[in-house]
């Protein structure tokens, strides 16, 4: 125990200066993100035994990039819950109904950063506040940076793609239907897949 007991005699050392990468620190910036070229999808389990994909159609948001010091960026996106479309109009009416995303009374489902990191490499994770209808509940988002470039339009993009799991549930998407052969006719757990392209907004005057 005494060595846990002893007095330091040696100075602390000054704590470690994290070098910047230049190219992250030239996408510092704001950007708008560009829904031509993005895809806002889910993907969730049907009848126990196979998967359902959906997109949003409709959507816009911004970004905040700091590269200096990533823990600065933010998100802001909103979906237009009416734009849904699995590839079946009658499902996608069912959708949008009051059974689930009841879209006449809540038309949009957003999410607003409170937090970003860097794991490591081209890995982040944005944290932040998922509304959907009227039920408002954190997310975390594991998201890949796929790079830069600048377009043949002179535009500076940036690219992204990523995922989380949420229990549909936890926002009052309740809505199921018990299968004869037991189960239930939609799962509870949805997988998000975004896939973002972000243009550089043109520095201030």
């Amino acid at each position: 125990m005494a060595l846990f007991n002893r007095k330091s005699t040696v100075a602390p050392s000054a704590p470690a200066t994290v070098a910047v990468d230049p190219a992250l620190a030239a996408l510092t910036g704001e950007y708008a993100i560009d829904p031509a070229h993005s895809s806002i999808g889910f993907t969730v389990r049907h009848a126990m035994v196979t998967n359902v994909r959906g997109s949003f159609g409709e959507h816009e948001g911004t970004l905040k990039l700091d590269g200096h010091n990533p823990a600065n960026s933010a998100a802001s996106i909103d979906v237009k819950i009416a734009s849904v479309d699995t590839g079946i109009s009658d499902r996608d009416g069912h959708l949008v109904s009051g059974d689930f995303f009841d879209a006449e009374k809540f038309p949009l489902m957003t999410f607003r950063s409170t937090q970003a990191e860097q794991l490591g490499g081209d890995k982040y994770r944005i944290t932040g506040d998922l509304t959907i209808k009227d039920v408002t509940r954190p997310l975390a988002i594991d998201l890949e940076f796929n790079g830069s470039a600048t377009d043949p339009y002179g535009n500076e993009r940036v690219g992204f793609e990523g995922s989380a799991d949420i229990l549909r549930s936890d926002w009052g998407l309740t809505w199921n239907a018990a299968l004869e052969t037991g189960g239930v006719m939609v799962s509870d757990k949805v997988k998000l897949n975004f896939d973002i392209s972000a243009i550089k907004a043109a520095p201030q005057a």
